[in-house]
């Protein structure tokens, strides 16, 4: 491991900078530690990372854990790099916790800023982790006993309506975030409160991608989210990266939510993206979550951590 490795805590609740490392391929130790990092903090930053393309970024990610196939649904001509870009409709202006609607949740994500606008961009995450610690005894049981049904009925990545249209006039891959995302049918049951894997921590398992908590009506399903949404949202629990050039984001996706922020106008801003595969949720009493709908087996293996926390 580099000696000159520094951890830089940024928030009581999530987010650390880690000094004092070049990504590429970084040897066991590094790789152990930059894990200890996410796993305290939820999501930790690399500056001056210039070096990094598309190759060496996969390269960091093997290092890290298993990568997946860019995404279960949208299509890169065999790349093994997602490309989130704002002009083909990569806006993910929503909160989300990634790929939730399979049942193998994805472990991480790692997120490099390849193109930035003048102004605006940034990402804000929050930590799961800490929302659910600060409910209340009785919220916290309540949340234990619940399940919600989570599937790819819109695009995190291209929330707007107003572009719908627009993206399917548009000839070549500008259309591809509607025309494909949907495509194919996913659906899962997740439990709302997921027993983290290696630190044994319990989190909200909600976002965007929740269509309703199940055996509740509509009104209560509403009702409940908003209530457990609106905690994880608190900013007490979220940091917001403003982006440079050679910055690389890594965060923890079974502990926090992020929230990319469209505030840039037409202006274009383009990050490329590697997932990590992960592990299957369980919920407090150790029922694992439940595929309704879709094979998510092409996109992702099942990776099962070892725990490294009692």
């Amino acid at each position: 491991m580099s000696s000159d490795l520094r951890v830089v805590k940024l928030g009581e609740n999530i987010g650390a900078r880690i000094d004092g490392v070049r990504l590429g391929e970084v040897d066991a130790q590094t790789a152990r530690a930059i894990n200890e990092a996410m796993l305290e903090h939820k999501v930790v930053f690399f500056r001056g990372q210039h070096h990094l393309d598309d190759e060496t970024q996969f390269a960091f990610a093997r290092c890290m854990g298993v990568p997946t196939s860019p995404h279960p649904t949208l299509k890169f001509d065999g790349e093994r790099v997602m490309r989130l870009d704002s002009e083909e409709g990569g806006r993910a202006n929503q909160w989300h916790t990634d790929v939730t609607f399979v049942d193998r949740i994805p472990k991480a994500s790692i997120l490099r800023a390849v193109e930035l606008p003048p102004y605006g961009g940034t990402t804000t995450w929050t930590s799961t982790v800490a929302a659910y610690r600060q409910l209340p005894k009785a919220l916290q049981e309540l949340a234990d006993n619940l399940w919600a049904m989570h599937n790819n009925q819109f695009d995190y990545a291209q929330v707007d309506p107003a572009k719908v249209a627009e993206l399917l006039a548009k000839a070549g891959s500008g259309s591809k975030y509607v025309r494909e995302f949907g495509a194919t049918h996913f659906e899962a049951h997740h439990p709302v409160v997921r027993v983290h894997p290696e630190t044994g921590e319990r989190a909200l398992l909600l976002g965007n991608f929740v269509k309703r908590i199940l055996d509740v009506s509509a009104s209560e399903s509403q009702a409940l989210f908003r209530m457990f949404q609106d905690r994880i949202t608190w900013l007490e629990n979220t940091i917001r990266w403003s982006w440079e050039l050679g910055d690389v984001a890594m965060w923890d996706n079974r502990a926090t939510q992020h929230y990319a922020i469209s505030d840039y106008g037409d202006q274009r801003r383009r990050m490329h993206r590697v997932t990590l595969a992960g592990d299957v949720p369980v919920g407090v009493n150790g029922e694992s979550s439940r595929v309704i709908a879709g094979d998510a087996s092409d996109y992702s293996v099942i990776d099962n951590p070892k725990r490294l926390v009692a």
